[in-house]
């Protein structure tokens, strides 16, 4: 049984080892040999997949000579550590279990470890990529900070100038242009363009308002002031000074030798002027046309001779009244209150200081809401002047023909007295006494209006008839009658006699027929009109 089995395992082993041929018995001989080398093949095949192993493992246990060694730690923490590493010996370090052996016996599963955990050792890289991206993104601000801090350099200057408008015209040119004239040379350049200088404020500077200045500060006031007169104010039209209790003299003077164009000069709160500086005023500024002295203390007498002498070129001053100043009234010549309402105040003393305005040549109290003016107040405004030339009472509802006819100016040459835009028009009831108007003035009457005012139809036709009485047929030149309850007959009077009329308003008229309620400018169209009339 042992033979046979032999024989027939070494059949088994020809069988598949060799190739199928027809082979003899000799052929069978020659094979055994093959099987022993065959043996020996699988058995150093063995020797050197023992070999390659040790190989590999070698190798996996050099690697860990390369000056780092990487540790599992607790909670899936990976620490790695090199030869100069400050965690040797630490909690962090791992004891060594077991020898080198088993950890050879692990075979592949440790070096497929030690790969993962080298791969998982190059997850910082994205943060170094990180810090280079800020450090990039660093780098490519800094270029546009350093363009942002010379943006200012590369504007043109023209450009620059309409920049520094805006600013001036919200703040004013004091003390914006000085500072930034400071930044470089084109912005000085555009700060010193003398279109932005054309208005300028000035107040207290350098010393807190009504403090005394050292000699030092005073001279230092006075230099700077004289700089930028000389050097920006060319084209200066409107100064203002505000708040100056020193050197006002010295500003006011300086300003008008070297400012030929100022138009209006304003020093409100401020003391020490003197007639010294109205009389600079009246050689050098002769276009100025307006004076702010609010709530200033001034010298009356200057003034007074100021407007004596140059008094024709100012249409406009403002001051407070007060006791010192109650001489400047007797100078006015004209007094303008549009769509004010005033109210006569009783006065500590009975007898009135005031001269009233006797070189009044226009008052202008108008308004467009309800008037508490009445024939006292009007009285007590005009009761010297006997030189007034235009009285101008639209909306003036409470004053009365007979308050008219009291008024000392007998040259009134312009009569505004009709009653617009009032609630009380259709309330009030008819009137009477324009005949008393235009008897006094009808020598001199250029303009007459009496819109919507309810005189009767016999008043209307005496009042015209007067005006028709006049001994200078050239004198009316403008009539109004629109809302009055004219009538023709009254028109004939009036209209046919005067050769210069060139303005007729009968809109409104509720006695006239629809074909002639219009306005009629022209002498042609009045003529034609007239044509009708007859």
């Amino acid at each position: 049984m042992d033979s046979s089995e032999r024989e027939a395992s070494t059949y088994g082993e020809r069988k598949t080892d060799t190739a199928p041929s027809n082979s003899s018995s000799s052929g069978q001989r020659e094979d055994e040999p093959k099987s022993k080398k065959s043996s020996l093949k699988r058995r150093s095949g063995k020797t050197t997949n023992a070999k390659a192993k040790k190989k590999k493992r070698s190798m996996v246990s050099r690697s860990a000579q390369l000056g780092y060694t990487v540790h599992p730690g607790e909670d899936m923490l990976l620490v790695i550590s090199s030869t100069t590493s400050n965690y040797n010996g630490s909690a962090w370090t791992l004891k060594k279990k077991g020898s080198k052996k088993k950890k050879l016996n692990k075979g592949k599963q440790k070096a497929n470890q030690m790969k993962k955990k080298k791969t998982v050792c190059a997850k910082p890289k994205p943060a170094n990529n990180a810090v280079v991206k800020t450090e990039e993104e660093t780098t490519l601000l800094v270029p546009e900070k350093t363009k942002d801090n010379r943006w200012g350099e590369s504007l043109p200057e023209e450009v620059l100038i309409k920049v520094f408008q805006l600013v001036v015209f919200q703040d004013g040119a004091v003390p914006f242009l000085c500072r930034v004239g400071r930044v470089c040379r084109l912005w000085n350049a555009a700060a010193s363009s003398p279109v932005l200088w054309r208005k300028v404020t000035v107040s207290h500077c350098w010393s807190a308002p009504g403090k005394k200045q050292l000699p030092k500060i005073e001279n230092k006031i006075k230099n700077t002031f004289n700089w930028l007169v000389q050097n920006r104010f060319s084209q200066l039209r409107d100064f203002s000074l505000c708040h100056w209790t020193n050197n006002v003299n010295y500003a006011v003077e300086v300003v008008s030798q070297f400012c030929s164009h100022l138009r209006s000069l304003s020093l409100p709160y401020c003391t020490g002027l003197t007639a010294r500086a109205f009389h600079s005023l009246g050689l050098h500024s002769l276009s100025l046309q307006s004076i702010n002295l609010q709530y200033s203390e001034f010298q009356v007498e200057g003034v007074l001779e100021y407007l004596e002498n140059h008094g024709s070129r100012i249409k406009q001053i403002w001051f407070t009244q007060g006791i010192k100043n109650a001489r400047l009234l007797s100078a006015i010549t004209t007094f303008r209150m549009l769509n004010v309402r005033p109210l006569h105040k009783t006065m500590r003393n009975g007898a009135d200081s005031t001269s009233g305005f006797p070189l009044l040549e226009e008052l202008c109290i108008a308004t467009t809401s309800y008037s508490y003016m009445t024939d006292k107040d009007l009285w007590d405004i005009l009761f010297n002047s006997t030189k007034l030339r235009v009285l101008d009472l639209r909306g003036c509802s409470r004053i009365t023909p007979s308050g008219l006819a009291s008024l000392p100016c007998l040259e009134l040459e312009c009569l505004f007295w009709g009653q617009y835009f009032s609630s009380h028009i259709g309330l009030s009831s008819p009137k009477k006494g324009l005949h008393m108007v235009t008897q006094k003035w009808s020598q001199t009457l250029q303009q007459l209006d009496i819109a919507n005012q309810l005189f009767t139809e016999e008043d209307l036709m005496i009042a015209m008839s007067y005006l028709a009485q006049a001994k200078e047929a050239d004198t009316l030149r403008s009539l109004n009658l629109s809302g009055t309850r004219i009538t023709l007959p009254a028109l004939r009077s009036a209209i046919g006699q005067t050769t210069a009329l060139n303005y007729l308003n009968l809109s409104s008229c509720r006695y006239l027929p629809r074909g002639v309620k219009r306005i009629y400018r022209g002498q042609e169209d009045i003529r034609q009109f007239l044509d009708k009339l007859e």
